[in-house]
Formats: C-alpha cells, structure tokens, sequence
C-alpha cells in the first residue's frame, strides 16, 4: 500500500512518459537540429520537422489522456454529490478534479464554498482536511 496521500505527496510522475518518452522525443528533436546544422542535406532537412512531430505528438498524448481523466473525475463527483444532495451546478473542471480529494462529510461546505468564493484547485485541496486518496490518476 504506497503511503497515505494528502496535499504535499498527491501529484505523480509517470516514468514511462515523464523520464524515457517526452525526454527522448526531445533529445531526438535537439540531435536533428544540431545534424541539420553539421551537415545539411535534404534527408536532415526532413528530420528535423518529423522529431518535431514526435515531441508534438507526446504532448496531445498527454493532453488528451488529461481531459479524458477531467471528464471522468467530473461524472464521478456530480454522482457523488447528487448521492449526497449537493449541486454540483457551477463548478468549473478544475474544481471538481481537487474536491474529488474532499472526504463525504466536508464536500458539501467546501463545494459550497468553492463556488461561492471561486476558489482555485490549489485553494479548494489545502483546504481539504480529511483527505480523500485517488490513486489511479496518471
């Protein structure tokens, strides 16, 4: 069981994507420029817009894969608070990704409050103070 999440420990790096992919990618798109520099010739010319695509393309990979987790943490929660009688009208998706955090008990006053104040993700997590762990997020 990996050590019990809260506000400091809760954002995660995935080695695959954060240490080997986009680091890759980019090196590649550096080494093609450098190439291009040394030796010009139309296959390097081509090189360099194709590792450009590649860093592109880890970037909406990632972006993409981000808005479909948003997504799903927003149903999530507006099932959760409509179980437990709370609207879950006018809240923005930044909001909903941090009070998925909130425990049962304290996510009706601070959805409350988060609407009320429009209070950040960053504001809506530090004022969270039974913390509830989500896991699965990559």
């Amino acid at each position: 069981m990996p050590e019990p999440q809260n506000y400091k420990n809760h954002g995660r790096l995935d080695p695959k994507y954060h240490f080997l992919a986009v680091p890759l990618a980019l090196a590649c798109f550096i080494a093609s420029i450098v190439h291009l520099v040394h030796q010009h010739s139309t296959a390097n010319v081509l090189l360099v817009p194709v590792t450009f695509v590649v860093l592109l393309l880890a970037g909406i990979a990632r972006e993409y894969a981000l808005k479909v987790q948003d997504r799903v943490i927003r149903l999530e929660e507006t099932l959760r608070m409509e179980k437990l009688g709370v609207s879950s009208a006018g809240l923005t998706i930044r909001q909903f990704v941090a009070l998925r955090f909130a425990s049962d008990a304290e996510l009706p006053a601070l959805t409350e409050r988060a609407r009320a104040e429009k209070l950040t993700g960053k504001q809506i997590k530090q004022s969270i103070t039974n913390w509830r762990a989500d896991y699965d997020r990559v």
